[in-house]
């Protein structure tokens, strides 16, 4: 992600990035197999651009820059066969956070466990993570890290799935 925002590159081209290269690590070692690859980066507020925070400081530094702010979540899919991306699509959600106080934080975090270092934005939103919001804009599916309806349709376009 870093030589990514080294070039000014997007959001959107970063989420996009980053699940290419999951999907095609994957799908070197799974010849002849569709393999998705997927993932989401956060723009707070200020243009900043958050990954997972991997340490517990790191996510109560995010969940306090981001509360009382809207924030926009930007997930992205790849799918690739024999090595070579073969689809792609992605979307993005604003979300409006309420203020947190310092104690609410915390329990929180007790709460939610080493489960939310894994999630950019600290937050797991189908689960205790929705009371951190006030608004939330755009798909569930692409909040969760995956533009799903967009991946369901491309496996029925290509007789994956039951059309």
């Amino acid at each position: 992600m870093a030589a990514l925002q080294t070039e000014a590159a997007s959001p959107e081209k970063i989420a996009d990035a980053l699940a290419e290269l999951k999907a095609l690590k994957m799908s070197r070692g799974a010849p002849g197999r569709l393999v998705l690859g997927a993932d989401s980066v956060v723009v707070a507020a200020d243009g900043q651009l958050l990954a997972k925070p991997e340490t517990r400081a790191r996510a109560e530094a995010q969940l306090r820059q981001l509360a009382g702010t809207t924030h926009r979540l930007v997930s992205a899919a790849v799918i690739a066969e024999n090595g070579q991306p073969v689809w792609r699509a992605g979307g993005a959600a604003r979300l409006t956070m309420r203020a947190l106080s310092d104690d609410f934080i915390g329990a929180y975090l007790d709460a939610e466990g080493e489960a939310v270092l894994g999630c950019v934005g600290c937050y797991r939103i189908e689960g205790r993570g929705a009371q951190l919001f006030t608004r939330v804009e755009g798909d569930q599916f692409v909040i969760r890290g995956l533009p799903l309806l967009a991946v369901l349709d491309y496996l029925r376009v290509r007789g994956e799935m039951p059309a």
